[in-house]
């Protein structure tokens, strides 16, 4: 069972926004499975952290790789970084989510969720599935958000750009079915991360733990293309997506994200 992922789809593992989090708890389940980790993220420290940890519960082989992912020579960093592994899962994490009106952000933070968001998971996938689809297998997660199932106020391009992975990943899974290339969107809801603390003062109704998040979203390859983790999660977009009319499920969007810009703004007065 430990070894069940590298031996269907390959000995590596590639997580891409891994220096804590839920990135953290990927290399984890990952590294629990007997994969070996390749691991992305901006902090060297922290990522070398999580590495040494994995190293030393499981006995894999770990590299880390400090790169902004939104940067012009990002893939040709990466592909220097994969050649010679077989590279069997990839998981995209990595995400940039500023808070507040679209109107009034600052036109760097939406080229940075454009890069981050969209061009950084299509790149990525671009440059790994070539390799999958020659060997005859392998898989690929991207991280979504049920914020991607309808507008969300308060974070306009962040939600536009989870709707991207969404959708990117469905398509995938169609393309690459029969092909031995699993794909999933991972579409979460709030999640205790050390970004989410920062965000909200309190829990919202559903929030989970990373490890059960990466748990969830390993166990769905091979099914896809989409897993919600959490029974309160998938109730609510079920309901946003097909219950409530699409001004309705706006609305209620719209309420759960002022309680992050209000939390953001608290902060900064302090």
């Amino acid at each position: 069972m430990a070894n069940q992922l590298s031996e269907r789809y390959g000995a590596w593992a590639l997580v891409a926004g891994a220096s804590e989090g839920l990135g953290a708890a990927f290399a984890g389940a990952l590294a629990g499975r007997g994969m070996n980790l390749l691991l992305i993220a901006r902090r060297r420290d922290l990522l070398n952290e999580v590495a040494a940890d994995c190293r030393r519960r499981f006995g894999v082989e770990t590299i880390c790789l400090d790169a902004d992912l939104a940067a012009p020579d990002f893939a040709e960093r990466l592909r220097s970084a994969v050649s010679g592994l077989e590279l069997g899962v990839a998981v995209y994490n990595a995400a940039y989510a500023p808070v507040g009106d679209f109107a009034d952000a600052d036109p760097a933070d939406i080229s940075r969720v454009i890069d981050v968001n969209v061009r950084g998971p299509a790149g990525l996938l671009r440059e790994l599935l070539p390799a999958m689809v020659e060997r005859g297998r392998g898989a690929a997660i991207l991280m979504s958000s049920l914020a991607g199932d309808c507008g969300a106020p308060g974070i306009a391009a962040y939600a536009a750009s989870k709707a991207f992975n969404r959708v990117l990943a469905e398509s995938l899974w169609r393309e690459l079915k029969g092909r031995g290339v699993d794909i999933v969107a991972c579409c979460a809801g709030a999640i205790r991360t050390p970004g989410y603390a920062q965000a909200s003062a309190k829990d919202a109704p559903g929030t989970v733990d990373p490890e059960f998040v990466a748990e969830r979203a390993l166990r769905a390859l091979g099914g896809g293309p989409v897993v919600v983790p959490g029974f309160v999660n998938a109730l609510a977009a079920w309901a946003l997506s097909r219950l409530l009319p699409r001004r309705a499920a706006i609305g209620i969007m719209a309420g759960s994200t002022k309680g992050l810009a209000r939390t953001l703004e608290a902060k900064a007065r302090s």
